[in-house]
């Protein structure tokens, strides 16, 4: 009986462990500071939460529920989604998703080059300063990420920010 006990302790460390991190990679204090890690990096200044911009990102998620569509909700803000199952898409993967499409912005033509990049730009748009983001799980034991933007970014013909590092 006396090794039941240790493993217990053992398994409730571990589980309000990985509960612990779930909880903080989806915290409004960690979407910001994951967005301005990256905001860093290229001189733009930071964003703040935004509590009415992190409704709007909470109705739209839960209207997502039921299926994790990879569906814009197509409303006053810049947006960036995610969604999926491995091993289980928290805000802070999310970002990570989004930040991996640098490589393919280019500054010089301002475009994207062999793929998707707007998700990256939007996390960086200079003048989007307010944020809001949410997190659901869905029906299908996937998840749903999304982060709103105010002002919205990606303006054609504008950079994200004003020169290469």
């Amino acid at each position: 009986m006396w090794t039941q006990k240790p493993l217990m302790a053992i398994f409730l460390a571990t589980f309000m462990f990985v509960l612990c991190q779930t909880h903080a990679q989806n915290s409004p204090r960690d979407y910001v500071a994951l967005h301005n890690r990256a905001r860093a990096q290229v001189r733009v200044g930071p964003v703040t939460w935004n509590k009415t911009i992190a409704a709007y990102a909470q109705a739209y998620a839960n209207k997502r529920r039921n299926d994790c569509a990879m569906v814009y909700s197509g409303g006053p803000y810049g947006e960036n989604i995610a969604a999926g199952y491995y091993p289980e898409i928290t805000g802070a993967f999310a970002m990570k998703l989004w930040l991996e499409e640098k490589p393919l912005y280019n500054y010089t033509s301002n475009l994207c080059i062999k793929g998707e990049c707007n998700h990256y730009t939007q996390v960086v748009w200079r003048n989007s300063v307010h944020i809001g983001c949410a997190r659901v799980p869905c029906k299908s034991n996937s998840q749903f990420v999304i982060c709103n933007y105010h002002p919205p970014g990606n303006i054609f013909g504008q950079r994200p920010y004003d020169s290469p590092l």
